[in-house]
């Protein structure tokens, strides 16, 4: 989603994000968001080779990937994760969260489907940190989380329709937070 939903727009809860939105490599790199730029830039490339080789290219655009971890080590997306149980990520915003499983599925469909094109987003909820750790304290009463307040009425969106043409059905949030959990426990990344 970071080629997706930077622009400086507000993100408001009457906004909807879809496959049409891009984000703006003016804008980041003026705020010096140099993931999204990177990734924005990337994809532009992607597409304009594309359709200079008349190659068929499909996109898919996750969210923060959680779930189990198939690896020994962390990625950056379980990492943030990892922040925001300890308290080390604060900030109050909104999560665009997708399951590994699903993020799998997507691909696997993108390739074999023949209607598949052109971009899909890929978000299975967006749940601000408040929200996450109102999840987590349901599912894990023992586990030490930080107060962050109450979760936010002003969340917006992100179309689910064209991922759903690919027959993605995703998986309950809290399904992918207790899944990540058990597998950073087993992993060795969390202890309670």
């Amino acid at each position: 989603m970071a080629s997706v939903g930077i622009s400086g727009k507000p993100l408001t809860s009457d906004v909807v994000m879809d496959e049409t939105w891009y984000s703006d490599p003016f804008f980041c790199e003026k705020t010096e968001q140099w993931y999204p730029l990177s990734k924005t830039l990337a994809e532009e490339a992607a597409w304009k080779f594309a359709k200079g080789n008349g190659i068929d290219l499909v996109s898919i655009h996750p969210g923060i990937v959680i779930g189990p971890l198939l690896q020994p080590t962390l990625n950056l997306s379980i990492e943030y994760f990892l922040d925001l149980m300890s308290g080390i990520k604060t900030l109050f915003i909104n999560h665009t969260f997708v399951d590994v499983r699903d993020v799998a599925s997507a691909h696997i469909q993108a390739f074999e489907a023949p209607s598949a094109s052109g971009r899909y987003c890929l978000v299975a909820q967006v749940a601000d940190s408040p929200d996450t750790l109102k999840i987590l304290r349901e599912l894990y009463p023992t586990l030490s989380l930080p107060e962050l307040g109450n979760p936010s009425d002003s969340k917006f969106q992100v179309s689910r329709e064209k991922a759903k043409g690919l027959g993605i059905t995703f998986l309950p949030l809290e399904t992918s937070l207790k899944d990540t959990v058990e597998s950073l426990k087993e992993k060795g990344f969390l202890k309670f």
